[in-house]
């Protein structure tokens, strides 16, 4: 006599029997597609990511992963040289870095470009002088998190000896290559050592409370370099 356990016990063999093959032809497809997908993200010349996690490629989509990592100062003065048709590239230096109450103080010499002056209403164009040898840029960070200081000013000295060829503000400038700073066009009379002081006055600004104990008053850094035209 045949039970109800035995009779359910047959059917799902015969169903096995049916129904394996078919599965097995499927898996071996979702393994071929996963292999020619694997081979496609590969092939040089197109985009590809790879991670230790699972998951990880469903928190890259809307990302562009063919975008270009930030310009360096040095690609960013050659960029902003052509970008300004004939202009003398100038090797980029650094003249002197200060850390000041957490603030990091940073003087770069790079190529002089045409820059625009906006006051509001109307704009001004500054052409580099004939004689100019470098732009001077300054830059001012929280010396632990690298982020922008604003809303402050700062003055420029530039000496040799008893002679001064630069006393002049820094206009706050933004660059697409080279971010927030301050700058202005320097003509110095030639090769030779010199003194650069700059004049790092407060920012102007609300504060969050990290910052209320710091960069109350002007300060004044000093750095000596040497300068050498290019030939």
């Amino acid at each position: 006599m045949i039970t109800l356990d035995r009779l359910r016990g047959t059917l799902r063999r015969r169903a096995f029997r049916r129904w394996a093959p078919v599965a097995l032809i499927a898996v071996l497809a979702a393994g071929c597609g996963s292999a020619g997908a694997a081979s496609t993200a590969a092939t040089p010349g197109m985009a590809s990511a790879t991670s230790g996690g699972s998951g990880s490629m469903s928190g890259m989509s809307g990302m562009d992963m063919s975008a270009t990592p930030a310009a360096t100062s040095s690609a960013a003065a050659s960029a902003e040289a052509s970008a300004a048709g004939d202009v003398k590239p100038v090797p980029t230096q650094v003249l002197g870095t200060a850390v000041w109450q957490g603030m990091k103080i940073t003087a770069d010499a790079m190529t002089p470009v045409p820059f625009d002056i906006y006051n509001g209403t109307s704009m001004q164009l500054v052409n580099p002088p004939k004689n100019v040898s470098f732009h001077l840029m300054v830059l001012l960070n929280d010396a632990q998190t690298n982020v922008v200081i604003p809303y402050a000013s700062v003055w420029g000295t530039i000496t040799e000896g008893s002679k001064t060829p630069f006393d002049e503000s820094l206009w706050p400038m933004i660059s697409r290559y080279m971010g927030p700073h301050y700058g202005n066009d320097v003509a110095l009379p030639g090769a030779g050592t010199y003194q650069l002081t700059l004049l790092i006055s407060p920012p102007v600004s609300a504060r969050h409370v990290e910052y209320q104990d710091v960069w109350l008053k002007p300060h004044k850094v000093t750095f000596t370099f040497r300068w050498n035209p290019a030939s």
